[in-house]
């Protein structure tokens, strides 16, 4: 789990030490939940054994990342790609029970690949509104000499019922502006002048080209392989919840959810099976009560990606 890194490799690492001392911190239920006494919590239980056991009504976020439709192996523990009315199949052995944990407002965003796409529409059209499919680009990825190079995912966005928050002024990007048009007087049209550039704030769209996919020298790199950034759960805890509100994610892996939920003012719960991801997770949760950054977020704009912070 931890070995020497070369000089600007800046990936978090967990001792054994670390691993037991945060293991103790960990959750498990044997029985019906109150709200209150899962808060702020990660549990480490297989998600199957705890959905009987999870409070009713109380979340208000939920952020489902689950295995995709392909072979991949998360640590100790291996996920096989199936047919897609199998993986559906799957879906629905799970997805229906954690929905009784939501809100009338809450509001859900569900991650998936092409090959699972089709059938996560199928089951979240079954149970919930579908607000829209958020298309965000992955630029690491290796190329394919027989096909066309796999550098997107898709995130669908859906709702309890159409009464839900949506802040779309949380989570303006500020690009950069390539034909600064003016008014007659000359002064900016939408835009504004600084001395780092000119700058115009626009609302958010479906189609997300400012993210980074974490790497090994960023501080929020973990040896999970499938990790999201934290800049993406910042845009969509900030986009559907309040400060205060609750976050759940159910995949939680190594806690990104979580971490940025807590950095954002949010309370949150999680579940993970895998152990060492688990202690991930808590010893994030710890650098966060120092350290609140979250890369390409400042002063409460989101930043084009590579652009200057």
């Amino acid at each position: 789990m931890s070995s020497a890194k070369a000089p600007r490799n800046r990936s978090l690492t967990l001792t054994p030490e670390e691993q037991s001392f945060y293991a103790q911190h960990l959750r498990q239920l044997t029985q019906k939940a109150e709200p209150q006494s899962i808060e702020n919590q990660i549990i480490h239980q297989d998600l199957l054994e705890v959905l009987d056991y999870l409070p009713e009504n109380c979340v208000d976020l939920l952020f489902l990342d689950p295995p995709y439709n392909l072979s991949k192996t998360f640590n100790q523990l291996r996920f096989a790609e199936r047919s897609s009315s199998e993986y559906q199949a799957w879906l629905e052995s799970w997805f229906p029970k954690l929905l009784k944990t939501l809100k009338p407002s809450a509001s859900v965003y569900i991650c998936g690949d092409w090959r699972s796409s089709a059938a996560l529409q199928l089951t979240a059209e079954k149970y919930l509104m579908i607000q829209n499919r958020i298309t965000w680009e992955r630029e690491k990825g290796r190329g394919a000499k027989a096909n066309w190079k796999n550098c997107s995912e898709d995130i669908w966005f859906c709702t309890v019922s159409n009464h839900y928050t949506f802040n779309s002024e949380a989570v303006k990007l500020k690009r950069k502006v390539i034909a600064p048009y003016t008014d007659r007087q000359g002064k900016p049209k939408d835009w504004q002048k600084s001395q780092k550039g000119n700058y115009r704030l626009t609302y958010p769209s479906n189609l997300w080209t400012d993210l980074t996919v974490p790497f090994w020298s960023m501080t929020e790199n973990t040896a999970h392989p499938t990790q999201k950034p934290e800049k993406l759960l910042a845009k969509i805890i900030l986009a559907s919840s309040a400060p205060g509100d609750l976050v759940f994610d159910p995949f939680l892996g190594s806690g990104t959810t979580s971490v940025v939920a807590k950095k954002l003012e949010r309370r949150y719960v999680g579940v993970e099976l895998d152990l060492t991801y688990c202690c991930f997770a808590q010893k994030r949760l710890a650098l966060a009560e120092t350290d609140k950054s979250i890369q390409g977020y400042t002063e409460g704009i989101f930043w084009e990606r590579n652009s200057h912070r």
